[in-house]
């Protein structure tokens, strides 16, 4: 099959010059902030202004433009992007040139483009061109209304003309970025040291050269627009910015903003990597056990002991800094000395202050059974049975935790329970290497 080759494409555009600044605000709900500060040669009274650097993904009706050169009196968003397809179907009825390999060039009246090449030559004969015949069409000039990037088009009125500035500011879909953290236990996995990363995604259609980044960390509410941007998809390119201290952070509104503190280029269709802190030595971490048996029902692993490692989020653990929501990914030094992966886990946004906790599996060698000895229907009435067993080489404390609904007194239980919230009682349980312990409780559900 040939080609279809496009030729003769003449296209003029209006010409506005480079941005003197852009900024560009991330968030993490697939959605970008774009704010550009251009200069412009208005013309005195009624003008047209094309840009046509918009994003691909833009959201036009998020489109706001403001100049003390000019007042702004129509906006268009065009977006009707020139292929193949899309110009044969406007040529219908006009002329056009095919070029076929071998034959030599036609020129005639395009009748149709559905399958086959229909057209009238200059002499009235009606002739059909397969299509993988042809190898070049020539268009005299790009139809109106067709156009070969999405652009904005601007109707304002100057009332003296001349050169000035301009903002232009919108919301795109395609943009997101999202934490990722790396955490490195110590070999009794009482410390970490943890390093804080920003991927962000641009998949908007354009790029943002020597851009100012800010990161907007929060849940923001978003409401669901149509995307009227071409989606152009590709694989990303991953690119990895020096290690070092970069962002700023600061509240702002109910969220917090890290600003980057250099200008940096996101191009399209690009992952972009950057630190987001230098790396903090946490010296106090706990790492904990815990057995519970509701929430490991639904995951199908009723006999498995949760393991968490829990720090503060505090100066005095080198941190104290709002960390965004994102993944951790936790690593240790194996036997020869290397790292060995040892689990992961997802952190919502955690204020300075708040506690961290990372789930990075099931304990191998502590098992948990629960069994229900006894239930009396009248009164509702339940005798429960729980085993924690250590098979480690090491004591362990174990968290034992039961899930209570409604009113409820507990009638009878091995002590040491504590009430940690209107639904929840916990036992904290040591074991020494290979002891068994078994707990019991009578609760009573008054309904």
């Amino acid at each position: 099959m040939k080609k279809l080759l496009l030729s003769s494409l003449v296209l003029v555009f209006v010409v506005i010059s480079a941005s003197a600044e852009v900024a560009v605000t991330v968030y993490n709900q697939d959605l970008g902030l774009v704010r550009e500060v251009r200069e412009f040669d208005f013309q005195k009274g009624v003008g047209e202004l094309r840009f046509v650097d918009v994003a691909a993904r833009i959201i036009p009706t998020s489109v706001h433009f403001s100049s003390g050169k000019a007042a702004l009196l129509e906006q268009n968003y065009e977006y009707d992007l020139v292929d193949a397809a899309k110009l044969l179907s406007k040529y219908i009825d006009h002329e056009v040139v095919l070029a076929t390999e071998g034959d030599g060039a036609y020129v005639g009246t395009l009748l149709s483009a559905v399958g086959d090449i229909v057209f009238r030559e200059r002499d009235g004969s009606i002739r059909s061109l397969a299509r993988d015949r042809v190898v070049d069409i020539h268009f005299p000039d790009l139809p109106e209304g067709l156009i070969t990037r999405p652009t904005l088009v601007w109707t304002v009125e100057s009332h003296k003309g001349g050169k000035g500035s301009g903002e232009i500011s919108y919301l795109t879909n395609g943009m997101s970025w999202e934490a990722e953290y790396v955490a490195v236990t110590d070999k009794d996995d009482k410390a970490i040291s943890l390093t804080g990363w920003v991927n962000i995604t641009n998949h908007s259609g354009a790029t943002y050269e020597d851009a100012r980044i800010k990161l907007m960390a929060g849940d923001v509410q978003v409401l669901k627009e149509r995307d009227y941007g071409a989606r152009r998809y590709r694989k990303a390119m991953a690119i990895a910015e020096a290690a070092a201290p970069q962002f700023e952070e600061q509240p702002f509104y109910e969220y917090h903003l890290y600003t980057l503190q250099r200008p940096a280029t996101i191009r399209d269709n690009q992952i972009k990597q950057l630190a987001l802190f230098p790396t903090a030595d946490v010296g106090k971490v706990d790492k904990e056990y815990r057995y519970d048996w509701r929430e490991q029902r639904w995951g199908g692993t009723g006999n498995k002991v949760n393991v968490t490692l829990v720090f503060e989020n505090c100066k005095a653990n080198d941190l104290g800094i709002p960390l965004p929501k994102g993944r951790v990914r936790v690593y240790k030094e194996g036997p020869d000395g290397g790292l060995e992966f040892v689990g992961e886990d997802r952190i919502d946004h955690t204020p300075q202050g708040e506690t961290v906790r990372v789930s990075t599996g099931k304990a191998f060698d502590i098992i948990g059974e629960r069994k229900e000895l006894e239930v009396k229907r009248q009164g509702d009435e339940r005798l429960i049975e729980l085993k924690v067993r250590n098979r480690k080489d090491e004591p362990v404390e174990v968290i034992v935790a039961e899930h209570l609904y409604g009113d409820w007194d507990i009638l009878d239980s091995t002590p040491g329970w504590e009430k940690k919230r209107a639904d929840l009682i916990e036992w904290k349980v040591k074991l020494n290497p290979d002891e068994e312990k078994v707990l019991t409780y009578r609760v009573l559900f008054n309904r």
